[in-house]
């Protein structure tokens, strides 16, 4: 099953280099299904390992000019603020268990892992569905409180579950920000970058962190970004996305399935 990991690891630098964003979804379930870690350990180790593999592929993209460092700062900042009061504050007053219906207890493993699986289902939605990308790019008339309340939300969603948030990234940086996609991947994966590492660093000291393994998984993931990237000079990432997304979709289903039905 260790093998599976691996090879699965390297799927999500993949997508995290061809799209933007879609990968760090499938870290948690990886971890907690295939290598057997508690779910709030996992959303820790997961913020690692899609932080350092989003930075290896952000430094690719600012290279070719293809990070809009004010977008950035507009998006991301916000962002931050949400992963630290969630990361230092939610997470950890979350009592275990939360609470009992009957003989069925809902243990902060469960939890975590429902809210996970509710989030794979609403990114399969944003993955499915056929969009029009729109053509004209500029800063006129942007909303900007709705686009740092979304940074914000990121954020929280970032903290709470460790997933890199890409999939609600993208489309507010096309459809609000105006960037063109190659644009918007670049400038999603700096900021998935500094939240997801901000969300480790600052709750790294709650638990025991087994570097060598930590590591490897990240190893195996940055390889993917290589490919990924690699890839997408050939491959439309956006023709992709419904075909991940229906797997995510998937994904999420059975693990809804496994905490809360099939016990």
């Amino acid at each position: 099953m260790e093998y599976v990991g691996y090879f699965t690891s390297v799927l999500i630098g993949i997508s995290l280099g061809l799209v933007g964003g879609g990968g760090s979804i499938l870290t948690v379930p990886v971890l907690v299904y295939i290598f057997g870690m508690d779910a709030a350990a996992a959303t820790i180790y997961s913020l690692f390992i899609v932080g350092s593999t989003s930075a290896v592929g952000s430094i690719n993209y600012f290279k070719k000019g293809l990070i809009n460092i004010k977008t950035a700062l507009v998006f991301g900042i916000p962002s931050i603020i949400g992963v630290f009061i969630t990361r230092v504050f939610i997470v950890p007053a979350i009592p275990d268990p939360v609470c009992t219906l009957g003989s069925f207890s809902i243990t902060k493993h469960i939890l975590l892992m429902l809210l996970f699986a509710l989030l794979m289902i609403g990114a399969s939605y944003s993955m499915i569905r056929k969009t029009t990308v729109p053509n004209t790019k500029g800063d006129n008339h942007l909303n900007y409180f709705f686009i740092i309340l979304q940074g914000f939300a990121v954020g929280v969603v970032t903290g709470m579950v460790g997933a890199g948030g890409g999939f609600m990234i993208i489309p507010a940086l096309i459809f609000m920000l105006r960037l063109p996609m190659k644009e918007a991947i670049g400038t999603s994966l700096l900021i998935i970058t500094t939240n997801s590492l901000l969300g480790f660093f600052s709750s790294a000291g709650h638990i025991i962190i087994q570097w060598p393994f930590l590591l490897l998984i990240t190893l195996f993931a940055v390889a993917g970004i290589f490919i990924g990237i690699r890839l997408s000079k050939n491959i439309d990432g956006a023709k992709l996305k419904p075909v991940f997304g229906w797997f995510v979709l998937a994904m999420g289903i059975y693990i809804i399935l496994k905490e809360a039905v099939i016990k």
